[in-house]
């Protein structure tokens, strides 16, 4: 492998806290660059506040809540937010490169909504049984269901006739990516769900291969049921996640957003928050599947900066990094199109 060939090309001092950073020359491209284009806090203004918006979002704050504890403006919180959550896509990616497939998976979607009750979706969520390791997640968008007025009725219809239905195959295609990014050429692996009848078919096709446990949604909800680890992750994130809390007036406007939230709570699960809360010294998830030998800080998370282009990413994780993921009521949404900050 022929070796990078870079010299020092002077410094500057840092106008957040007049650190003096050391700038370099690629010999190749001759591009200029500095020790904190390696950094997570890349072109930030505000370096010093990511860990505190990390550690507020995964403990029940919203984002206007996290504004005012900080004093700081709320569309700062929603960039660094969606910054952290491309960092937390990237980290996952990274270790998940490093573990080993897992044979025993449940599986379900958590519903929730964007922007109306007129705009539902599933958070679907796969974890590793029996260490609690949330190994993949997507969302699916669906079509409001349930009790509604006539008025309710009319205005799901109008809104239909506007913006279009959500696609019937939404959870089946979902279902599918889950598939294809966990089970990962095993030759037996063990799928925990509940009854949900758009599960059947897309597991189906791995024939012997996937063994189907179905879970009725009636059965006692305890330590007990074969859906544990993901009713347990589902209370989790309504508890620490303030747009995901029921009856709330924080839930998420958009989609996108929302998946930003997600991925940067699956890594604090998996890697800081301990297995069992009333049980001080208990392992994280990570160690229960033998990933690390420690529980992680947010500093150690945030320790250096991701480089999209070192990572394969899964289709739907791509589309989050990018942000793609369109709320139908908004028209003019902004992407993640930077050409230098990844």
């Amino acid at each position: 492998m022929k070796q990078w060939r870079y010299k020092e090309s002077g410094s500057y001092y840092r106008a957040t806290d007049n650190r003096r950073v050391q700038r370099y020359q690629c010999l190749s491209c001759n591009r200029t660059f500095s020790t904190q284009t390696f950094s997570t806090t890349y072109w930030q203004k505000l370096p010093d506040m990511d860990e505190q918006i990390f550690t507020k979002t995964v403990n029940g704050m919203a984002n206007r809540q996290i504004a005012r504890d900080l004093q700081i403006d709320p569309v700062t919180v929603d960039n660094k937010l969606a910054r952290l959550g491309r960092h937390c896509l990237l980290f996952m990616t990274q270790m998940l490169e490093q573990a080993k497939p897992a044979d025993e998976i449940v599986y379900d979607g958590l519903e929730t909504f964007e922007y109306s009750q007129f705009f539902p979706y599933h958070h679907n969520v796969a974890i590793e049984k029996d260490t609690d390791f949330v190994l993949f997640f997507n969302d699916s968008a669906l079509r409001r269901k349930g009790a509604m007025t006539d008025d309710q009725k009319t205005q799901r219809s109008e809104l239909e006739e506007l913006y279009g239905r959500p696609d019937p195959k939404a959870i089946i295609k979902s279902t599918e990516e889950m598939l294809a990014q966990t089970i990962r050429g095993q030759k037996k692996v063990i799928l925990y769900t509940d009854e949900h009848k758009q599960y059947v078919n897309p597991i189906k096709k791995y024939n012997e291969q996937v063994i189907h446990n179905v879970t009725s949604s009636k059965a006692r909800r305890d330590y007990n049921n074969n859906m544990w680890e993901i009713n347990l992750f589902d209370m989790f994130l309504r508890h620490s996640s303030k747009n995901h809390t029921r009856e709330t007036i924080a839930f998420s406007k958009r989609r996108q957003a929302a998946s930003e939230r997600l991925a940067i709570f699956v890594v604090y699960r998996n890697f800081v928050l301990r297995r069992r809360q009333k049980k001080r010294w208990s392992e994280t998830p990570a160690m229960a599947r033998g990933l690390l030998d420690r529980k992680l800080s947010i500093s150690d998370i945030l320790n250096g900066r991701m480089f999209v282009r070192h990572f394969e990413l899964p289709g739907s994780w791509e589309s989050y990094y990018w942000r793609r993921i369109s709320t139908l009521v908004f028209e003019n949404e902004r992407g993640h199109d930077l050409i230098y900050a990844e």
